[in-house]
C-alpha cells in the first residue's frame, strides 16, 4: 500500500513540476501554440540574451497559464533556457494530457534550469490535482534526468503545530464506478 501511495506523489510532483517548465515542457497540444507574455514592464538586453517581464506578469500557452510578480527568463551560449518567477506567490495551472484533470502550484520563486532539466520550487511550495491530492514543503526540486523529485521542509516541528514539516495528501483512486477504490486492510467482522 505505502508503494503504491509513493508513486501517486511522485507521479502527482512529477506531473506538476513538468507543467512549470513552460514552452519546452507543456502539454503536448500546448507546445504547437503561441507563448504570450502579459506585463506592466518589460526590459529586454539582447546582448545578455535576457527578457524581464515584471507587473501582474500572465503567461500562457494553451492550457499553460503562469502568474508573477516577475518573471526573468535567459538563455545561455548553447541555447539552453532559464527561468525565475517570482511573486507573493508565483502560481501555475495546467490542464494535464486527455482526460487527467488539472494542476496547480505555487511558491513564492519557482526556477528552470534547461542545461540541467531541473525545475524547483522555493518557500511555502505546494503541488495540487484536482482529485485532492496535495503535496506541501519550503522547498520541492524536480530533475528531469534522473526523474527523481525531493519535498524537504525548513525544520521539524512536534505537536499540533506541524508547519515545517513536508506535508502529502493523496486522495485514493476512483474505479469505473465513482466509488474509492481504498486498498484492502484485511479481515472484516
Amino acid at each position: 500500500m505505502r508503494l503504491a501511495e509513493s508513486r501517486r506523489a511522485a507521479a502527482l510532483a512529477l506531473a506538476v513540476i513538468w507543467t512549470v517548465a513552460a514552452p519546452a515542457l507543456a502539454e503536448r497540444g500546448d507546445r504547437d501554440k503561441p507563448l504570450t507574455i502579459e506585463s506592466d514592464t518589460m526590459t529586454a538586453d539582447e546582448g545578455k540574451k535576457t527578457a524581464t517581464f515584471e507587473g501582474k506578469v500572465v503567461m500562457s500557452q494553451g492550457s499553460l497559464v503562469i502568474r508573477a510578480d516577475r518573471i526573468v527568463v535567459r538563455q545561455d551560449g548553447d541555447g539552453f533556457q532559464y527561468g525565475v518567477a517570482t511573486g507573493g506567490p508565483a502560481t501555475f495551472r495546467h490542464k494535464q494530457d486527455g482526460n487527467a484533470g488539472t494542476i496547480e502550484g505555487q511558491a513564492k520563486r519557482i526556477e528552470y534550469d534547461g542545461k540541467a532539466d531541473r525545475v524547483e520550487l522555493f518557500d511555502e511550495a505546494r503541488l495540487r490535482r484536482d482529485s485532492g491530492d496535495d503535496i506541501r514543503g519550503d522547498f520541492i526540486s524536480y530533475d528531469a534526468r534522473s526523474e527523481r523529485f525531493t519535498v524537504k521542509s525548513g525544520g521539524e516541528a512536534s505537536g499540533p503545530n506541524r508547519e515545517g514539516r513536508v506535508r502529502a495528501t493523496i486522495m485514493p483512486k476512483k474505479s469505473a464506478s465513482g466509488v474509492s477504490s481504498a486498498p484492502d486492510t484485511g479481515p472484516r467482522n
